[in-house]
């Protein structure tokens, strides 16, 4: 009951020769069994108003436009998905939330933008190459310029690239003796991109409601389990303050956020592959199926925490 949109080119980043394509697929592929970058001496493992809610299961079509990084592709799990690649039986959060929704009897037709290292905006595209980090795009540029014109359901999952990329930064010696300034600053510049971001799907789909992940203590995720204690202090911090700062803040009726900050289960080593960065097939079935709650149930779904006990996991 379910298609994939093909109208995507796989080479969606500004490809303009024929050897940037091959690098890009190269590069994508590589990410694929996270090929990344970290800082701060941790380790390397890689307005137009939208309408309102869908009607009923029984009649609805739905269009899905997934807006993400590796995560939408499902890196980490038994079965990723190539970028803008058709892959239903992926078992990423994607594919799984397509399916489960069309288990409901929704009708859905998917465009899956998630592009292995992006990051929200050039901004942090050009301060994570600046350190050493591989970011092969951007959601503004990148994705967000392919989203479906008649999306009735846009997902963002944002937050941990961009952590890893401040944190790079601050192993490289920004931010001087006032590392927390920094970090606060590249908050505010993550809080613009979001807003550009979403008045840009607004603008392009005006008929979309959100679904945004917030973002999870990165301190407490099995990565920087052996990490510094700077670049965990720091990476808790730009995470907190993306949270509860720049996304909790949307939660609307028109904007679902999905509260994986205080989710316990976004700490649990069982819900990670071994990179201990990207989810497995538990962890994408845990996000999944938020997801589908919060497109299903709506006003029902559970507004963000404003404090919880993962936000100060590190002293």
């Amino acid at each position: 009951m379910s298609r994939v949109d093909h109208g995507v080119p796989f080479f969606v980043v500004k490809c303009h020769s024929p050897n940037r394509r091959i690098a890009l697929t190269v590069t994508l592929l590589c990410a694929l069994t996270a090929c990344n970058k970290l800082g701060l001496g941790g380790n390397d493992p890689s307005p137009t108003a939208p309408s309102g809610p869908p009607p009923s299961a029984s009649v609805a079509s739905m269009v899905y436009s997934a807006i993400g990084a590796s995560d939408a592709n499902g890196v980490g799990s038994s079965v990723p998905c190539l970028p803008f690649a058709a892959c239903g039986n992926g078992m990423g959060y994607v594919p799984v939330t397509v399916r489960q929704l069309s288990a409901q009897g929704f009708k859905i037709t998917l465009r899956n933008l998630g592009l292995p290292t992006a990051v929200i905006g050039r901004d942090f595209q050009d301060l994570g190459r600046q350190y050493g980090r591989t970011i092969e795009g951007n959601f503004i540029e990148d994705e967000m310029p392919f989203v479906l014109q008649d999306s009735t359901i846009v997902t963002i999952f944002a937050g941990i690239n961009e952590i890893n990329t401040i944190t790079a930064a601050l192993g490289g010696g920004a931010g001087g003796n006032d590392r927390n300034a920094y970090i606060d600053n590249q908050v505010g510049a993550f809080g613009a991109d979001y807003t550009t971001l979403i008045n840009g799907i607004r603008s392009r789909a005006a008929g979309t409601r959100f679904v945004v992940l917030n973002v999870p203590n990165a301190a407490g995720m099995p990565f920087l389990a052996n990490a510094s204690i700077a670049q965990r202090q720091a990476a808790q911090r730009a995470a907190v303050l993306m949270t509860t700062r720049v996304i909790n803040p949307l939660a609307s009726p028109l904007v679902t956020v999905v509260d994986v900050m205080c989710d316990s289960r976004s700490y649990q080593r069982s819900n990670y592959s071994s990179d201990g960065l990207h989810p497995n097939d538990a962890g994408y079935a845990n996000i999944a199926a938020e997801i589908v709650r919060g497109i299903t149930t709506v006003a029902a779904y559970p507004t963000p925490k404003g404090s919880c006990a993962p936000m100060t996991l590190v002293p």
